[in-house]
Protein backbone atom coordinates (compact mmCIF):
# COMPACT_ATOMS: atom_id res chain seq x y z
CA UNK A 1 0.00 0.00 0.00
CA UNK A 2 1.52 3.25 -1.25
CA UNK A 3 0.39 6.49 -1.95
CA UNK A 4 0.43 7.42 -5.72
CA UNK A 5 0.51 10.90 -5.79
CA UNK A 6 3.92 11.77 -3.99
CA UNK A 7 4.26 14.40 -6.96
CA UNK A 8 1.44 16.55 -5.27
CA UNK A 9 1.37 18.41 -2.18
CA UNK A 10 0.89 16.81 0.74
CA UNK A 11 -2.24 15.98 2.25
CA UNK A 12 -2.61 14.14 5.36
CA UNK A 13 -5.34 11.45 4.98
CA UNK A 14 -8.48 12.19 7.56
CA UNK A 15 -11.27 9.99 8.50
CA UNK A 16 -14.54 10.36 9.97
CA UNK A 17 -16.37 7.88 12.08
CA UNK A 18 -20.29 9.28 12.54
CA UNK A 19 -21.70 6.30 14.64
CA UNK A 20 -24.75 6.05 15.77
CA UNK A 21 -23.96 6.40 19.94
CA UNK A 22 -20.52 7.44 18.96
CA UNK A 23 -18.06 9.66 16.66
CA UNK A 24 -14.49 9.66 16.12
CA UNK A 25 -12.02 11.02 13.86
CA UNK A 26 -8.46 10.57 12.84
CA UNK A 27 -5.64 12.01 10.61
CA UNK A 28 -3.12 9.93 8.78
CA UNK A 29 0.19 11.76 7.52
CA UNK A 30 1.87 8.84 5.81
CA UNK A 31 3.47 6.69 8.28
CA UNK A 32 0.85 7.05 11.69
CA UNK A 33 -2.73 7.66 12.31
CA UNK A 34 -3.59 9.95 14.97
CA UNK A 35 -6.85 10.12 17.06
CA UNK A 36 -8.25 13.94 17.46
CA UNK A 37 -9.42 14.90 20.39
CA UNK A 38 -13.26 15.19 19.88
CA UNK A 39 -13.29 16.35 23.45
CA UNK A 40 -11.00 17.84 26.41
CA UNK A 41 -10.33 14.59 27.85
CA UNK A 42 -11.46 11.58 25.18
CA UNK A 43 -11.26 11.51 21.41
CA UNK A 44 -14.40 9.72 21.04
CA UNK A 45 -17.68 11.70 21.58
CA UNK A 46 -21.14 10.72 21.69
CA UNK A 47 -23.23 11.83 18.69
CA UNK A 48 -25.76 13.57 20.45
CA UNK A 49 -26.83 17.05 19.89
CA UNK A 50 -28.82 18.95 21.94
CA UNK A 51 -31.50 21.93 20.93
CA UNK A 52 -32.51 24.58 23.66
CA UNK A 53 -35.67 26.80 23.24
CA UNK A 54 -33.39 29.53 21.69
CA UNK A 55 -32.03 27.50 19.03
CA UNK A 56 -28.56 26.70 20.37
CA UNK A 57 -26.76 23.65 20.01
CA UNK A 58 -24.95 21.64 22.45
CA UNK A 59 -23.02 18.72 21.20
CA UNK A 60 -21.23 15.52 22.78
CA UNK A 61 -21.41 14.73 26.43
CA UNK A 62 -22.20 18.39 27.61
CA UNK A 63 -25.16 17.81 25.54
CA UNK A 64 -26.65 14.62 27.62
CA UNK A 65 -25.41 16.54 30.70
CA UNK A 66 -27.97 19.29 29.80
CA UNK A 67 -30.42 16.95 28.63
CA UNK A 68 -29.97 15.34 31.84
CA UNK A 69 -30.14 18.52 34.01
CA UNK A 70 -32.60 19.99 32.73
CA UNK A 71 -35.77 16.84 32.75
CA UNK A 72 -34.85 15.49 36.68
CA UNK A 73 -37.66 16.30 38.38
CA UNK A 74 -39.67 18.06 35.65
CA UNK A 75 -43.39 17.62 35.28
CA UNK A 76 -44.64 17.37 31.74
CA UNK A 77 -47.45 18.98 31.05
CA UNK A 78 -49.22 18.42 27.52
CA UNK A 79 -51.36 21.49 25.99
CA UNK A 80 -53.49 21.03 22.70
CA UNK A 81 -51.86 22.73 19.87
CA UNK A 82 -53.73 24.70 17.16
CA UNK A 83 -52.58 23.89 14.01
CA UNK A 84 -55.34 26.13 11.59
CA UNK A 85 -58.72 27.16 11.49
CA UNK A 86 -61.34 25.95 9.57
CA UNK A 87 -64.01 28.24 8.27
CA UNK A 88 -68.03 26.49 8.70
CA UNK A 89 -68.75 29.53 6.05
CA UNK A 90 -67.83 30.70 2.80
CA UNK A 91 -68.92 33.74 3.49
CA UNK A 92 -71.19 36.37 1.95
CA UNK A 93 -70.84 39.00 -0.86
CA UNK A 94 -70.10 41.67 1.40
CA UNK A 95 -66.86 39.96 2.67
CA UNK A 96 -65.25 36.48 4.29
CA UNK A 97 -67.17 35.19 6.51
CA UNK A 98 -67.03 36.01 10.63
CA UNK A 99 -65.10 34.78 13.90
CA UNK A 100 -67.98 33.14 14.55
CA UNK A 101 -68.26 30.99 11.57
CA UNK A 102 -64.88 29.70 12.21
CA UNK A 103 -63.50 26.89 14.17
CA UNK A 104 -59.98 25.94 15.17
CA UNK A 105 -58.39 22.50 14.46
CA UNK A 106 -56.85 20.79 17.16
CA UNK A 107 -54.01 18.42 17.01
CA UNK A 108 -53.04 15.77 19.17
CA UNK A 109 -52.61 16.74 22.45
CA UNK A 110 -48.49 16.81 22.40
CA UNK A 111 -47.05 20.25 22.61
CA UNK A 112 -44.91 20.03 25.93
CA UNK A 113 -44.85 23.60 26.63
CA UNK A 114 -42.11 23.69 29.34
CA UNK A 115 -40.18 21.66 27.63
CA UNK A 116 -36.44 23.21 28.31
CA UNK A 117 -34.91 21.67 25.16
CA UNK A 118 -34.82 18.63 22.88
CA UNK A 119 -32.01 16.08 22.65
CA UNK A 120 -30.81 13.88 19.21
CA UNK A 121 -28.77 10.91 20.08
CA UNK A 122 -28.72 7.62 16.86
CA UNK A 123 -29.84 10.09 14.19
CA UNK A 124 -28.19 8.61 12.12
CA UNK A 125 -30.55 5.88 12.40
CA UNK A 126 -33.01 8.14 10.83
CA UNK A 127 -31.25 8.90 7.82
CA UNK A 128 -32.32 6.33 5.33
CA UNK A 129 -36.08 6.79 5.96
CA UNK A 130 -37.63 8.26 3.28
CA UNK A 131 -41.11 8.40 4.41
CA UNK A 132 -40.24 12.23 6.11
CA UNK A 133 -37.50 14.39 6.19
CA UNK A 134 -38.32 16.52 9.22
CA UNK A 135 -39.09 16.92 13.03
CA UNK A 136 -40.84 19.97 14.49
CA UNK A 137 -38.64 21.44 17.35
CA UNK A 138 -40.72 24.15 19.30
CA UNK A 139 -42.81 25.02 16.37
CA UNK A 140 -39.91 25.12 13.91
CA UNK A 141 -39.46 22.44 11.49
CA UNK A 142 -35.86 21.03 10.99
CA UNK A 143 -34.65 18.74 8.54
CA UNK A 144 -32.30 15.74 9.41
CA UNK A 145 -29.57 17.40 8.20
CA UNK A 146 -29.83 20.12 10.22
CA UNK A 147 -29.65 17.63 13.51
CA UNK A 148 -26.66 15.90 12.36
CA UNK A 149 -24.57 18.87 11.25
CA UNK A 150 -23.72 20.59 14.54
CA UNK A 151 -22.18 17.27 15.57
CA UNK A 152 -20.08 17.39 12.47
CA UNK A 153 -19.18 21.15 12.89
CA UNK A 154 -18.20 20.31 16.40
CA UNK A 155 -15.63 17.28 14.82
CA UNK A 156 -14.19 19.80 12.11
CA UNK A 157 -13.19 22.54 14.71
CA UNK A 158 -11.36 19.50 16.53
CA UNK A 159 -9.85 18.95 13.49
CA UNK A 160 -8.69 22.26 12.44
CA UNK A 161 -6.70 22.29 15.60
CA UNK A 162 -4.62 19.36 14.50
CA UNK A 163 -4.54 19.87 10.30
CA UNK A 164 -4.17 23.19 8.47
CA UNK A 165 -6.98 21.99 5.78
CA UNK A 166 -9.67 20.10 7.53
CA UNK A 167 -12.21 20.79 4.25
CA UNK A 168 -11.51 17.09 3.09
CA UNK A 169 -12.09 13.44 4.39
CA UNK A 170 -12.96 9.86 4.05
CA UNK A 171 -16.63 9.55 5.61
CA UNK A 172 -17.66 6.06 6.95
CA UNK A 173 -20.86 4.44 6.91
CA UNK A 174 -22.79 1.55 7.20
CA UNK A 175 -23.52 -1.14 4.76
CA UNK A 176 -26.86 -1.12 4.96
CA UNK A 177 -28.39 2.20 6.81
CA UNK A 178 -31.57 1.55 9.37
CA UNK A 179 -35.19 1.00 7.26
CA UNK A 180 -36.61 -1.19 4.88
CA UNK A 181 -37.53 1.21 1.79
CA UNK A 182 -36.10 0.92 -1.49
CA UNK A 183 -33.23 3.31 -2.21
CA UNK A 184 -32.95 4.30 1.63
CA UNK A 185 -28.87 3.97 1.15
CA UNK A 186 -28.67 6.37 -1.70
CA UNK A 187 -30.80 8.67 0.51
CA UNK A 188 -28.75 8.56 3.82
CA UNK A 189 -25.68 9.04 1.77
CA UNK A 190 -26.69 12.34 0.02
CA UNK A 191 -28.05 13.47 3.57
CA UNK A 192 -25.15 12.49 4.82
CA UNK A 193 -23.62 13.87 2.41
CA UNK A 194 -24.96 17.19 2.47
CA UNK A 195 -24.61 17.47 6.17
CA UNK A 196 -20.35 17.26 5.77
CA UNK A 197 -20.86 20.15 3.36
CA UNK A 198 -22.64 22.28 5.72
CA UNK A 199 -19.82 21.44 8.30
CA UNK A 200 -17.42 22.32 5.84
CA UNK A 201 -16.38 19.34 4.73
CA UNK A 202 -16.54 19.94 0.65
CA UNK A 203 -13.97 17.37 -0.71
CA UNK A 204 -15.76 13.94 0.47
CA UNK A 205 -14.91 10.44 -0.41
CA UNK A 206 -17.18 7.40 1.10
CA UNK A 207 -16.09 3.90 2.81
CA UNK A 208 -17.82 0.95 4.32
CA UNK A 209 -17.26 0.82 8.06
CA UNK A 210 -16.20 -2.65 7.86
CA UNK A 211 -13.58 -2.22 4.79
CA UNK A 212 -12.13 0.96 6.33
CA UNK A 213 -11.50 -1.32 9.24
CA UNK A 214 -9.67 -4.09 7.24
CA UNK A 215 -7.98 -1.42 6.06
CA UNK A 216 -6.41 0.00 8.61
CA UNK A 217 -5.39 -3.51 9.43
CA UNK A 218 -3.83 -3.97 6.56
CA UNK A 219 -1.86 -1.13 6.47
CA UNK A 220 -1.30 -2.18 10.39
CA UNK A 221 -0.02 -5.69 9.17
CA UNK A 222 1.34 -5.78 5.60
CA UNK A 223 2.87 -8.77 3.91
CA UNK A 224 2.77 -10.52 0.30
CA UNK A 225 0.77 -13.53 1.15
CA UNK A 226 -2.50 -13.69 -0.34
CA UNK A 227 -5.58 -13.61 2.09
CA UNK A 228 -9.24 -14.06 2.36
CA UNK A 229 -10.19 -11.56 5.47
CA UNK A 230 -13.72 -11.69 6.97
CA UNK A 231 -14.19 -8.19 9.53
CA UNK A 232 -17.00 -8.44 11.82
CA UNK A 233 -17.79 -4.97 12.89
CA UNK A 234 -20.23 -5.01 15.77
CA UNK A 235 -20.74 -1.53 17.06
CA UNK A 236 -23.69 0.12 18.94
CA UNK A 237 -26.41 0.54 16.16
CA UNK A 238 -25.44 -1.82 13.41
CA UNK A 239 -23.92 -5.21 12.69
CA UNK A 240 -21.27 -5.11 9.57
CA UNK A 241 -18.77 -7.86 7.68
CA UNK A 242 -16.69 -7.12 4.16
CA UNK A 243 -14.81 -9.89 2.98
CA UNK A 244 -11.83 -8.77 1.32
CA UNK A 245 -9.10 -10.44 -0.68
CA UNK A 246 -5.44 -8.92 -0.49
CA UNK A 247 -3.29 -10.14 -3.26
CA UNK A 248 0.52 -8.55 -2.26
CA UNK A 249 0.19 -5.05 -1.45
CA UNK A 250 -2.94 -4.92 -3.45
CA UNK A 251 -6.80 -5.38 -2.50
CA UNK A 252 -10.52 -6.22 -3.63
CA UNK A 253 -13.64 -6.20 -1.69
CA UNK A 254 -15.47 -9.52 -2.51
CA UNK A 255 -19.08 -8.99 -0.71
CA UNK A 256 -20.15 -6.77 2.26
CA UNK A 257 -23.48 -7.01 3.92
CA UNK A 258 -25.21 -5.35 7.23
CA UNK A 259 -28.16 -5.86 9.50
CA UNK A 260 -29.87 -3.40 12.19
CA UNK A 261 -28.23 -5.41 15.30
CA UNK A 262 -26.29 -3.54 17.86
CA UNK A 263 -25.04 -2.95 21.52
CA UNK A 264 -28.28 -0.34 21.68
CA UNK A 265 -30.39 -3.34 21.22
CA UNK A 266 -28.45 -5.36 23.45
CA UNK A 267 -28.53 -3.10 26.28
CA UNK A 268 -32.03 -2.82 26.08
CA UNK A 269 -32.40 -6.40 26.20
CA UNK A 270 -30.69 -6.47 29.54
CA UNK A 271 -33.22 -3.40 30.48
CA UNK A 272 -36.27 -5.71 29.95
CA UNK A 273 -35.45 -8.75 31.20
CA UNK A 274 -33.67 -7.46 34.52
CA UNK A 275 -34.63 -4.11 35.50
CA UNK A 276 -38.59 -4.40 34.14
CA UNK A 277 -39.47 -6.74 36.48
CA UNK A 278 -37.96 -4.94 39.61
CA UNK A 279 -40.17 -1.82 38.72
CA UNK A 280 -43.23 -3.49 38.75
CA UNK A 281 -43.50 -5.68 35.53
CA UNK A 282 -45.76 -8.30 36.00
CA UNK A 283 -47.28 -7.21 38.88
CA UNK A 284 -51.34 -6.92 40.03
CA UNK A 285 -52.76 -4.08 40.60
CA UNK A 286 -56.29 -3.88 43.15
CA UNK A 287 -58.24 -0.97 43.02
CA UNK A 288 -62.01 0.33 43.52
CA UNK A 289 -63.45 1.59 40.14
CA UNK A 290 -67.54 2.51 40.15
CA UNK A 291 -67.44 0.80 43.55
CA UNK A 292 -66.19 -1.95 42.61
CA UNK A 293 -62.98 -3.47 43.33
CA UNK A 294 -61.25 -4.58 39.92
CA UNK A 295 -57.68 -6.58 40.29
CA UNK A 296 -56.00 -6.54 37.02
CA UNK A 297 -52.05 -6.94 36.18
CA UNK A 298 -50.52 -3.42 36.71
CA UNK A 299 -50.80 -1.66 32.91
CA UNK A 300 -46.78 -1.73 32.76
CA UNK A 301 -46.73 -2.24 28.78
CA UNK A 302 -47.80 1.80 28.32
CA UNK A 303 -44.39 2.69 30.05
CA UNK A 304 -41.83 -0.03 27.86
CA UNK A 305 -40.96 1.84 24.99
CA UNK A 306 -40.05 5.36 26.48
CA UNK A 307 -38.38 3.29 29.34
CA UNK A 308 -35.99 2.16 27.05
CA UNK A 309 -35.47 5.06 24.67
CA UNK A 310 -34.14 7.36 27.37
CA UNK A 311 -33.75 10.28 25.10
CA UNK A 312 -37.74 10.78 25.19
CA UNK A 313 -38.51 9.17 29.15
CA UNK A 314 -39.02 12.03 30.30
CA UNK A 315 -42.41 12.47 28.34
CA UNK A 316 -43.40 9.55 31.50
CA UNK A 317 -43.54 12.23 34.09
CA UNK A 318 -47.05 13.00 32.68
CA UNK A 319 -50.12 12.66 35.02
CA UNK A 320 -51.35 9.91 32.96
CA UNK A 321 -48.78 7.65 34.04
CA UNK A 322 -47.96 8.85 37.31
CA UNK A 323 -50.96 9.06 38.99
CA UNK A 324 -51.75 4.99 38.44
CA UNK A 325 -47.61 4.26 39.71
CA UNK A 326 -48.62 6.65 42.98
CA UNK A 327 -52.12 4.87 43.22
CA UNK A 328 -50.36 1.51 43.30
CA UNK A 329 -47.12 2.34 45.37
CA UNK A 330 -48.68 2.87 48.11
CA UNK A 331 -50.52 -0.25 48.62
CA UNK A 332 -49.38 -2.35 51.76
CA UNK A 333 -47.86 -5.07 49.62
CA UNK A 334 -44.16 -6.60 48.45
CA UNK A 335 -44.57 -5.21 45.57
CA UNK A 336 -45.13 -1.67 46.02
CA UNK A 337 -41.19 -1.02 46.35
CA UNK A 338 -40.72 -1.65 42.65
CA UNK A 339 -43.15 0.56 42.15
CA UNK A 340 -41.49 3.58 44.09
CA UNK A 341 -38.71 2.78 41.89
CA UNK A 342 -40.28 3.26 38.98
CA UNK A 343 -41.74 6.51 39.99
CA UNK A 344 -37.97 7.55 41.39
CA UNK A 345 -36.76 7.12 37.71
CA UNK A 346 -39.44 8.88 36.57
CA UNK A 347 -39.44 11.91 38.46
CA UNK A 348 -35.63 12.13 38.97
CA UNK A 349 -35.14 10.92 34.51
CA UNK A 350 -32.62 8.14 35.59
CA UNK A 351 -33.57 6.40 32.50
CA UNK A 352 -30.13 7.11 31.01
CA UNK A 353 -28.43 6.20 34.20
CA UNK A 354 -30.06 2.57 34.12
CA UNK A 355 -28.65 2.52 30.20
CA UNK A 356 -24.75 3.75 32.14
CA UNK A 357 -25.05 1.04 34.61
CA UNK A 358 -26.02 -1.70 31.78
CA UNK A 359 -23.38 -0.41 29.85
CA UNK A 360 -20.70 -0.79 32.73
CA UNK A 361 -22.65 -4.57 33.72
CA UNK A 362 -22.06 -5.08 30.23
CA UNK A 363 -18.35 -4.85 30.26
CA UNK A 364 -17.47 -6.54 33.46
CA UNK A 365 -19.49 -10.15 31.82
CA UNK A 366 -17.12 -9.67 28.96
CA UNK A 367 -14.25 -10.12 31.66
CA UNK A 368 -15.44 -11.94 34.47
CA UNK A 369 -17.77 -14.99 34.98
CA UNK A 370 -20.75 -12.58 36.58
CA UNK A 371 -21.34 -9.41 37.70
CA UNK A 372 -23.42 -7.00 39.16
CA UNK A 373 -25.63 -4.32 37.95
CA UNK A 374 -26.00 -1.08 40.25
CA UNK A 375 -27.80 0.78 39.87
CA UNK A 376 -27.72 3.23 43.30
CA UNK A 377 -30.44 6.04 42.11
CA UNK A 378 -33.15 3.68 42.40
CA UNK A 379 -31.38 0.83 44.67
CA UNK A 380 -31.42 -1.68 42.10
CA UNK A 381 -28.50 -4.31 42.88
CA UNK A 382 -28.31 -7.52 40.93
CA UNK A 383 -26.01 -10.28 40.21
CA UNK A 384 -25.86 -12.42 36.98
CA UNK A 385 -23.61 -15.34 36.17
CA UNK A 386 -22.45 -14.24 32.39
CA UNK A 387 -24.47 -17.90 31.11
CA UNK A 388 -27.65 -16.36 32.30
CA UNK A 389 -27.01 -13.30 30.31
CA UNK A 390 -26.06 -15.42 27.44
CA UNK A 391 -29.01 -17.08 27.35
CA UNK A 392 -30.77 -13.94 27.51
CA UNK A 393 -29.59 -12.57 24.19
CA UNK A 394 -29.84 -15.87 22.52
CA UNK A 395 -32.10 -14.82 19.63
CA UNK A 396 -29.58 -11.84 19.13
CA UNK A 397 -26.61 -14.41 18.60
CA UNK A 398 -28.84 -16.12 16.59
CA UNK A 399 -29.06 -13.16 14.63
CA UNK A 400 -25.20 -13.13 13.95
CA UNK A 401 -25.01 -16.49 12.90
CA UNK A 402 -27.51 -16.32 10.57
CA UNK A 403 -25.60 -12.73 8.75
CA UNK A 404 -22.22 -14.72 8.90
CA UNK A 405 -23.79 -17.60 6.77
CA UNK A 406 -25.11 -14.86 4.45
CA UNK A 407 -22.13 -12.80 4.24
CA UNK A 408 -20.48 -16.41 3.16
CA UNK A 409 -23.27 -17.03 0.63
CA UNK A 410 -23.04 -13.98 -0.71
CA UNK A 411 -19.39 -14.32 -1.34
CA UNK A 412 -19.67 -17.91 -2.90
CA UNK A 413 -17.49 -19.10 0.34
CA UNK A 414 -17.15 -21.46 3.12
CA UNK A 415 -15.60 -20.76 6.66
CA UNK A 416 -12.80 -23.02 5.51
CA UNK A 417 -12.26 -20.18 2.73
CA UNK A 418 -11.60 -17.51 5.03
CA UNK A 419 -7.87 -16.90 6.03
CA UNK A 420 -8.48 -14.54 9.05
CA UNK A 421 -11.33 -12.65 10.93
CA UNK A 422 -11.33 -9.18 12.47
CA UNK A 423 -13.15 -8.51 14.95
CA UNK A 424 -14.26 -4.76 15.92
CA UNK A 425 -16.79 -2.80 17.29
CA UNK A 426 -17.46 -2.50 20.91
CA UNK A 427 -19.85 -5.32 20.94
CA UNK A 428 -17.32 -7.84 19.41
CA UNK A 429 -16.00 -7.95 23.08
CA UNK A 430 -18.82 -10.08 24.47
CA UNK A 431 -17.36 -13.32 24.84
CA UNK A 432 -20.54 -14.98 23.54
CA UNK A 433 -20.14 -13.48 20.24
CA UNK A 434 -16.00 -13.97 20.21
CA UNK A 435 -17.00 -17.66 21.30
CA UNK A 436 -19.28 -17.73 17.43
CA UNK A 437 -16.38 -16.59 15.80
CA UNK A 438 -13.91 -18.71 16.93
CA UNK A 439 -16.58 -21.78 16.75
CA UNK A 440 -16.75 -21.21 12.92
CA UNK A 441 -13.46 -20.02 12.23
CA UNK A 442 -10.99 -21.87 14.67
CA UNK A 443 -7.83 -19.96 14.88
CA UNK A 444 -8.22 -17.58 12.75
CA UNK A 445 -9.94 -14.53 14.74
CA UNK A 446 -7.96 -11.59 16.01
CA UNK A 447 -9.26 -8.45 17.86
CA UNK A 448 -8.42 -5.40 16.28
CA UNK A 449 -8.95 -1.94 17.86
CA UNK A 450 -12.72 -2.24 18.65
CA UNK A 451 -13.55 1.74 19.18
CA UNK A 452 -10.92 3.19 16.78
CA UNK A 453 -9.90 0.98 13.91
CA UNK A 454 -12.77 2.52 11.52
CA UNK A 455 -11.49 6.04 12.05
CA UNK A 456 -7.84 4.93 11.49
CA UNK A 457 -8.88 3.33 7.91
CA UNK A 458 -10.86 5.97 6.92
CA UNK A 459 -7.91 8.59 7.61
CA UNK A 460 -5.90 5.93 5.75
CA UNK A 461 -8.12 5.17 2.83
CA UNK A 462 -8.21 8.90 2.03
CA UNK A 463 -4.24 9.46 2.39
CA UNK A 464 -4.49 6.18 -0.55
CA UNK A 465 -7.31 7.29 -2.44
CA UNK A 466 -9.31 4.54 -1.87
CA UNK A 467 -12.77 5.80 -0.65
CA UNK A 468 -15.54 6.04 -3.66
CA UNK A 469 -17.83 8.98 -4.81
CA UNK A 470 -21.31 9.34 -3.24
CA UNK A 471 -23.69 7.52 -5.02
CA UNK A 472 -26.29 9.58 -6.82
Amino acid sequence: MQNNSSDKPFKPGIGIDFGTSNSAAAVFDGEQVRLVQLSELNPIMPSANYIDRDFASTIGQPAIDDYISDNQGRKVELSVEVIGEARTSAGTGDGPASESETTKVYGQAFNDASLPGRLFRGTKRLLGNTASDKTVIFSRPFRLVALVTPILVGIRKALRRSVDNSSQACIGHPVNFEGMEQGRNNVALQRLSESYRHAGITEQSFCPEPTAAAISYLYNYPHSRDQLMLTVDFGGGTLDFCILRRKGTEFSVEATHGIALGGDKIDQTIFRELVFPLLGKGERWSRMVDGSEVDTLFPFAEFEELLINWPVSYMLNQNKYTASVMQRMVLPDEGAIKFKRLYDLIKQNYSYQVFEAIKAFKAELSVSDSAVLDIPEIDIEVRLERWEFELMITDLLFELEQAISLILNKAGLHADDIDLVLRTGGSSLIPAVKDILENQFPGKVVEHDPFTSVAAGLAIADYFGYGSDIPQ
